[in-house]
């Protein structure tokens, strides 16, 4: 399969770089502000090109490698509504997302995808950014459409709902399919962590994984400004502890052959998740290691989005760029 190339921003964890280097993409540059996140990439891709920069300071002419390229991805910090946390964060989070549409105007790729939160696509909050969204790609000659997927669709054991906005030039746009469910049945965290669960030689993993039959609720990986690692709000918790799983709190290691596993009494008597089991559950292989201390491990994990649903994405743009073999001016892509 032929390499095409790409320039992620925002990149973090590694989560859609990993993706689309899997639907045969070749990264040019990534980009992101988080030195533990560069580390993170530097150490799984040691080849791979990482600037340690924040997107607001990014100039395009200094790396005229990036110049139409063929896709440029970008995961920024997911958007909330101002009526839920710090308006200034919200702002923050909304220039991210329009320096990305910018950039897209200095490098020209062929193809753009944008991954945040699935309110972005039409709640009455983000509006205004969907508004500068529109009017700037189609002055650029870019089509699009805001695409939903849930990472559970892909095989990812986790109810992840992902709000993607994908944009291609004209001459590609109408070959562009979203990607179809790849599992017919969801993979639940019991099946997804059994045998992790035993590797310390645990003897109730197996009765563990019998009864966790659900998919994981959605992995937070909180703000960078406060909150430690755990597996989510007070909501996310109960699913967990219905799964008998602690949910305040993240393991260092998956639970030895001694631990007395009675959900019944309480917090004490739940299983906790490993840090790397947090990874299996965003989709993330085995062998993709995450740089930094316990908690900035944890929050490139739960700001990722899963590789699983970025191959997947990638293998359907890709399959509209192959489509129209009409060559970008200075270079070309071989099928």
């Amino acid at each position: 399969m032929s390499e095409l190339r790409f320039v992620d921003v925002c990149a973090g964890g590694g989560g859609l770089a990993l993706g689309l280097e899997h639907a045969g993409f070749e990264p040019v540059l990534l980009l992101d502000k988080n030195p533990v996140a560069c580390d993170t990439l530097r150490g799984n891709r040691p080849t791979w090109q990482v600037l340690e920069t924040d997107l607001l300071d990014f100039s395009p002419s200094m790396y005229p490698e990036i110049y139409d390229v063929d896709l440029l991805s970008a995961g920024p910090p997911r958007v909330r509504s101002s009526a839920i946390t710090a308006r200034s964060e919200t702002e923050a989070e909304l220039r991210l997302l329009e320096a990305t549409v910018y950039l897209a105007h200095a490098v020209q790729p062929r193809a753009l995808v944008i991954e945040n939160v699935p309110g972005l696509l039409s709640a009455p909050d983000f509006e205004p950014i969907r508004n500068l969204i529109s009017n700037e790609l189609n002055h650029l000659g870019y089509r699009f459409r805001w695409v939903l997927l849930n990472a559970a669709d892909f095989g990812v054991p986790q109810n992840r709902r992902q709000g993607l906005l994908v944009a291609l030039k004209e001459q590609y746009f109408d070959a562009f399919r979203p990607p179809e469910p790849t599992v017919r049945e969801h993979l639940s965290v019991g099946r997804a962590l059994r045998r992790s669960m035993a590797r310390g030689g645990w003897r109730d993993a197996d009765r563990w994984a019998a009864q966790a039959l659900s998919v994981a609720p959605t992995l937070v990986g909180g703000s960078d400004r406060r909150g430690g690692a755990d597996l989510g709000p007070t909501g996310t918790r109960k699913a967990w502890a219905r799964m008998g799983v602690d949910g305040s709190t993240v393991a260092d290691n998956v639970p030895g052959p001694d631990f007395v596993w009675a959900p019944e009494a309480g917090r004490d008597g739940m299983v906790r998740i490993a840090m790397d089991q947090a990874a299996l559950l965003q989709g993330f292989p085995s062998d993709w290691g995450f740089a930094g201390r316990k908690t900035a491990r944890y929050r490139q994990i739960g700001h990722a989005s899963p590789p699983p649903v970025a191959k997947a994405l990638g293998l359907a743009i890709r399959a509209a760029l192959l489509a129209t073999a009409t060559p970008v001016a200075g270079y070309t892509s071989t099928p």
